[in-house]
Parts: structure tokens; sequence; C-alpha cells
């Protein structure tokens, strides 16, 4: 599929990601879970929330919860284990290059993302905090969870931040919760989506790679 052809030039951009299995290859929650030894547990309540069968912000409190008594230290394994998805670090370089704004907003860890994002540089990010109390995670979460309707509000505040038209927003994600963002999102792209996110995206990428994206918004 291709966007109608503009008559001048690409406008300035906001790209907006999904961070767990759409800008990394993996889930976040699931590696720490795997370090805690509930990893079944916690797949099966990712997998539902992300169909839509289950709040996000319900079954993000009952996951993390799994996760009490971990020690700090685990945020540095899982730091270690996390991959991008092919072709992100490639995009947000092309995307910084030709003068677009990055924004992650994740339903996973600011504690365990930081790193990537200082890394790529990229410009606006938001995701949830691991309360972590005497060098263990309590299994509570500080502050607003990021869920579906917080990731359309973090883009419509990202590009008023960085004077992008909304319309001139795109937003890449895989889950139920990515389908606000998606809505008011100008383009909206499902990657490797649960079939709810594929059926109303106006673009699917169906490859591990996020190489494809820059022809679909003409970068």
């Amino acid at each position: 599929m291709q966007l109608a052809e503009q008559s001048m030039s690409t406008p300035k951009r906001l790209v907006q990601f999904d961070v767990d299995s759409t800008f990394i290859q993996q889930e976040a929650i699931e590696l720490l879970a795997a370090k805690a030894g509930v990893f079944d547990q916690v797949s099966k309540v990712t997998e539902s929330a992300m169909r839509g069968e289950l709040d996000f912000a319900q079954s993000l409190i009952a996951r993390v919860a799994l996760l009490k008594d971990l020690p700090e230290s685990v945020i540095a394994e899982v730091q270690q284990e996390i991959v991008l998805t092919d072709g992100a670090a490639e995009l947000v370089e092309q995307l910084h290059a030709k003068g677009h704004f990055v924004s992650l907003v994740s339903g996973g860890f600011i504690n365990i993302i930081k790193p990537l994002i200082d890394q790529l540089k990229i410009d606006f990010y938001k995701a949830n905090t691991l309360e972590i109390v005497d060098g263990r995670l309590t299994g509570r979460v500080t502050g607003v969870i990021i869920d579906r309707a917080a990731k359309a509000d973090a883009l419509h505040e990202f590009a008023e931040k960085c004077e992008v038209k909304i319309e001139d927003t795109v937003a890449i994600g895989d889950g139920a919760n990515d389908l606000d963002m998606m809505a008011a999102a100008g383009i909206s792209i499902a990657f490797n989506a649960k079939p709810i996110v594929a059926e109303q995206a106006q673009f699917v990428i169906n490859e591990p790679s996020l190489h494809g994206v820059a022809r679909l918004i003409n970068l």
C-alpha cells in the first residue's frame, strides 16, 4: 500500500512507537517474569490483554504483583537481554536526519528502556515505573499507569510540544492498548499485530522488520 502523493514535500512528522513487541522484540515484563519463575502466568495475562480481552491497567497491576521481591539487579540483567526490532535504530536515525521527531510510549517500564531511549536520543517518551524499596521490587508501579488512553494523550501532548499537526503524526503498535493512539494519529500502522489492531489500522506490516515504515510514510 502507498500513501497518496504529497504535493511538495513530506511534512514534519512525529512518529510514535509502542515498545514491547514493536520497537523491541520482547515483552519486558515477561523477561522479568522469567526471573521470578512466573513466566507462564504473566505471559497468559499479557496475551489476553493485548487481544483486548482484559482491562490493561488491571492486568498490569496483577502481573507486576507477581514480581514482588525480585532484586533490583534483575533490571540491569533484563536491559542486557533487550533486542531492538530489526530496522528500529536505522528508522530513528533516518527520521532525525530529516528533521522529524520520535516518541516511545510503553505499557512496560521506564526502568528497563531508559538506556535505549538515551542511546537513540528519543525525543519524547512515557512508560510505567516499577516501585523499588530497599533494593527489591515491591510488586507495584508508581504514578499514572500508561494504558490505552494515556498513549493517545501522549501523542497529542508530544505533537503539541514539537509543533507537529496531529494529522501529520504516525502511530505504530501491535496490541489493543495501542488502538486509541492509532485512531488519533494521521497514519496508523499495525506491526505484527493482534487481529483487533490489524483490522483497524490503515497499514499492516506482517514481517519482523520496521524497514517498511519509511516507504509507507514517504520518508
